[in-house]
């Protein structure tokens, strides 16, 4: 286990093109030996994890997070004990198969076009200035989908990187113990409820992602979002209100729906499927789907299973 876990340190990916600037957050960097021997000896269990009993078996859900710290990629002792109680990881999307760079050019080209003007595409660099990478880098991108990576690549001003989130990183562990994978939704899915197919409504995600950056709104977000799962405290995310600490529009409340709640029952009904064909499960899932009426831990219940979180 330990190489096994030594060769998902190294897999770490790093994000290339910084600029030289002196107020750029540090890229993440493959661990040397010491730095992997050391979070090897002292990996902690943080995140939020439930055993899932039903017909005689035991199958894990673990609340994920999208981005992390080095520390964060090595799993503790309950994560590391479910890893061996179970035979198949179950993620939300299998970012390493080979039809995700298809489907995910699918799924843009589907997504509503929206024309930038200059003024657009003014804000757009000033936010790839702010993450220190190329203004070109994501022009490939649907302008939305730009938006959204430039709030992922903010937290890495609070020390929070893509490179340590949690699924590759459990990815990576599961191909080192060539251990089956399966994706609980398909990347198209998921970029057709980022992606809108209506051009008002593309407009309106980019002005809002737009807005949530410029004031700084997302980058406290993912930092909040980020000591709540090092904690396990679901209860500061449990709803859109402590999320944002604010009293959420009604379009953030609709985008929060079809975002979170919308796609919970598809999740659960693709666990509960995953459990049902004899192997125990370990399915990793972003925390936010663990909070608000339709937690998957609550349908998940409902569907017969018996739900426990594992206490740290």
């Amino acid at each position: 286990m330990k190489r096994t876990l030594t060769a998902l340190a190294l897999s770490l990916g790093l994000f290339a093109g910084v600029h030289a600037k002196t107020d750029c957050p540090p890229v993440a960097q493959a661990p040397s030996q010491e730095q992997i021997a050391d979070n090897l000896k002292n990996a902690k269990d943080r995140g939020a994890l439930w055993t899932l009993t039903k017909d005689g078996r035991t199958s894990y859900l673990f609340g994920t997070l999208h981005v992390g710290k080095l520390p964060w990629a090595f799993p503790g002792p309950r994560l590391m004990q479910a890893l061996r109680e179970t035979q198949v990881l179950a993620v939300e999307v299998d970012v390493t198969a080979p039809s995700t760079q298809s489907e995910m050019q699918a799924a843009m080209a589907e997504a509503a076009p929206l024309a930038l003007g200059n003024k657009d595409q003014a804000r757009l660099d000033a936010q790839a200035d702010a993450a220190c990478v190329p203004r070109t880098a994501l022009a490939a991108m649907h302008p939305v989908m730009q938006a959204i990576t430039y709030v992922v690549l903010a937290g890495r001003h609070e020390g929070l990187d893509a490179a340590f989130g949690q699924e590759p990183n459990l990815l990576a562990l599961a191909r080192a113990q060539q251990r089956p994978i399966v994706s609980l939704e398909s990347i198209r899915s998921q970029l057709g409820v980022l992606l809108p197919k209506d051009p008002v409504a593309a407009r309106q995600s980019f002005e809002r992602v737009m807005a949530d950056l410029e004031a700084g709104k997302a980058r406290s977000q993912i930092a909040r979002i980020g000591k709540a799962w090092e904690e396990g405290d679901l209860d500061t995310v449990d709803s859109l209100e402590k999320l944002c600490q604010c009293q959420p529009t009604a379009e953030e409340r609709a985008f929060s729906k079809v975002l979170n709640d919308d796609r919970n029952p598809n999740i659960a009904q693709r666990i509960a499927e995953e459990h049902a064909k004899g192997k125990p499960v370990l399915a990793a899932v972003g925390l936010l789907h663990m909070t608000g009426p339709k937690a998957l831990t609550t349908l998940l219940a409902a569907q017969g299973f018996e739900v426990r979180r594992v206490a740290y």
